[in-house]
């Protein structure tokens, strides 16, 4: 289909078109799943959310107005997904840690061994606003605007998390050359 985003959002909305609407997930899948799986870290996680994306798309297809993009307006979406699975997983960590009564040990650090670089590991050593805003901007092309609009955040605020996190993340891969 030779549509653009707006009209097949018209067909699925008016008609509930699902051809029109598979349209819409072939051409965001990739980019939904990537963003999920960088800010998860988890490759099974980040396909049942980028599902879970779609398919709150599907039914709220009537919410979309226009005024931004829709790629914009998935990627919140996908981004609601996220801190809601980030919320319910801390809550059961709190739960596991009140009822072991013992801290429990989350992850290893990241090993040094091998000599390529691994962005995701990178992206690990950010603050969480930083890698969200990074991953919204350079991950998936979005306008500092529109990662403003999806994570509820000031403009500006959008915009110093998205600078510091490409400065610490230059210096990360420079003391990883410097390393090798």
């Amino acid at each position: 289909m030779d549509l653009s985003d707006e009209e097949l959002v018209s067909l699925v909305a008016a008609a509930q078109d699902a051809a029109a609407f598979g349209e819409l997930v072939r051409r965001y899948q990739g980019l939904v799943r990537a963003m999920l799986m960088r800010m998860c870290r988890n490759h099974a996680l980040a396909e049942d959310l980028a599902q879970d994306t779609f398919v709150q798309a599907y039914r709220k297809i009537d919410a979309y107005s226009g005024s931004g993009s829709f790629k914009a307006w998935l990627c919140r979406i996908a981004y609601t997904q996220f801190l809601m699975q980030a919320r319910k997983t801390r809550a059961s960590r709190r739960t596991e840690d009140a009822l072991a009564r013992e801290p429990e040990e989350i992850g290893a650090a990241p090993s040094t061994a091998g000599q390529s670089l691994d962005l995701d590991r990178a992206l690990a050593t950010l603050k969480a606003d930083e890698r969200t805003c990074v991953i919204l901007c350079y991950a998936n092309g979005l306008s500092h605007g529109e990662a403003a609009e999806i994570t509820g955040l000031a403009l500006g605020t959008v915009k110093s998390h998205v600078n510091r996190g490409r400065d610490k993340l230059r210096a990360w891969f420079e003391q990883r050359e410097m390393a090798a």
